[in-house]
């Protein structure tokens, strides 16, 4: 059985996109759950503020549990980049994260 949901949120007001996905399987005994979120932010900058970049990031942790059988993985990665698109500057901020839980699948009674 496998299970996937996708969101894909746009405002254009405050210049944001947010796609997400969370998939749901279980598989030769494993039951696993993958989650992954993009979020991205635009601002135009002028050329003096090209200093206010965020500085870039990475987070990793991965937990195993062998009393529960249950493996945990998270990896987030933010940061922005500078755009310039028809003339005008703009930051792009952005955030990816990606999670993944797999624990042993429930037993199916007859």
């Amino acid at each position: 059985m496998r299970d996937i949901v996708f969101k894909n949120i746009f405002s254009p007001l405050k210049r944001r996109k947010i796609l997400a996905t969370t998939e749901v399987a279980d598989k030769e005994g494993i039951h696993s759950i993958v989650s992954r979120h993009f979020v991205y932010m635009a601002k135009e900058i002028s050329g003096g503020q090209l200093e206010n970049k965020p500085r870039s990031y990475l987070y990793i942790l991965k937990i195993k549990d062998t009393r529960e059988h249950t493996e945990k993985f998270f990896c987030r990665i933010k940061g922005g980049m500078f755009v310039v698109i028809k003339g005008k500057l703009f930051l792009i901020y952005f955030m990816h994260s990606l999670k993944i839980t797999l624990s042993a699948a429930p037993a199916v009674s007859a």
